[in-house]
Order: C-alpha cells, then sequence, then structure tokens
C-alpha cells in the first residue's frame, strides 16, 4: 500500500481520527450537566437528556420519566443557548471526521494528500475543535 504521508502525517492522521471520535462520542453523550430533581438523577447534553421531568395530566402531578432520549423536536432544546451549542459542536464533529477519514485514506492511497492539502486540513481541524 503506498502512502502520501510522512511519519508525521501518519501519526497525525491516527490522532486526528482518535480526536475526531471522541469529540463525537462527547457530543452524543447526554451527560454533559449532572444533578438531581424531586431525588432522581438527571443528566443532559446539547440535544438528549437522561430521567426528565414531565406533567402527569391524570393525577395532575409531575413525575419523573428515568429514561434518556432526544428532545423530540430542535425546538424543544430548552435555550437558543443549547440550540448554537448543538448546531456548532455538530459541525465541529462533521468536520473533524471530514478531515480524520481523509487523512486515513491518505495513509493507505499515494498521491492524495499534498503539502497544500495537509494545511487546510489543519485549518479544518483548527475550525472543527
Amino acid at each position: 500500500m503506498a502512502s502520501s504521508l510522512t511519519c508525521a502525517g501518519v501519526v497525525w492522521a491516527f490522532l486526528s481520527f482518535l480526536c475526531a471520535a471522541t469529540s463525537c462520542v462527547g457530543f452524543f453523550m447526554p451527560y454533559w450537566l449532572l444533578g438531581s430533581q424531586l431525588e432522581k438523577s438527571v443528566s443532559f447534553g446539547t440535544f438528549r437528556r437522561c430521567s426528565y421531568p414531565v406533567r402527569d395530566e391524570s393525577r395532575q402531578t409531575t413525575v419523573m420519566v428515568e429514561q434518556c432520549g432526544r428532545y423530540a423536536s430542535f425546538q424543544a432544546i430548552p435555550s437558543a443557548e443549547w440550540r448554537i451549542c448543538t448546531v456548532v459542536t455538530g459541525l465541529g464533529c462533521g468536520l473533524l471526521l471530514l478531515v480524520a477519514l481523509t487523512a486515513l485514506m491518505g495513509c493507505c492511497v499515494s498521491e492524495l494528500i499534498s503539502r497544500t492539502v495537509g494545511r487546510v486540513a489543519g485549518g479544518i481541524q483548527f475550525l472543527g475543535g
């Protein structure tokens, strides 16, 4: 297999992939904020939540749903700041994955990544991070 990367480029490609994967896992996990509500453990992230309160109209009380799930819609995310964070973090993870997968392909394909492409990819990684 021919490679268009130097040894430093191969290390960069694998570290890029590990960082992108870690960022994506962090983005999809609902454990950004931890706390308790109604004597239950509660956690939520930008678009996922675990153990959240729901109004039970038949009993006229608030009960805790003890499961994890996404918000029903984008507008159901609690605040505009969290919505912006969801979009920005999602785009960042997408950019990081794009660069990492391209770099990994450069390990296997000759003449895929040139010096200019490497510099542009580094800039995209900086923006994605």
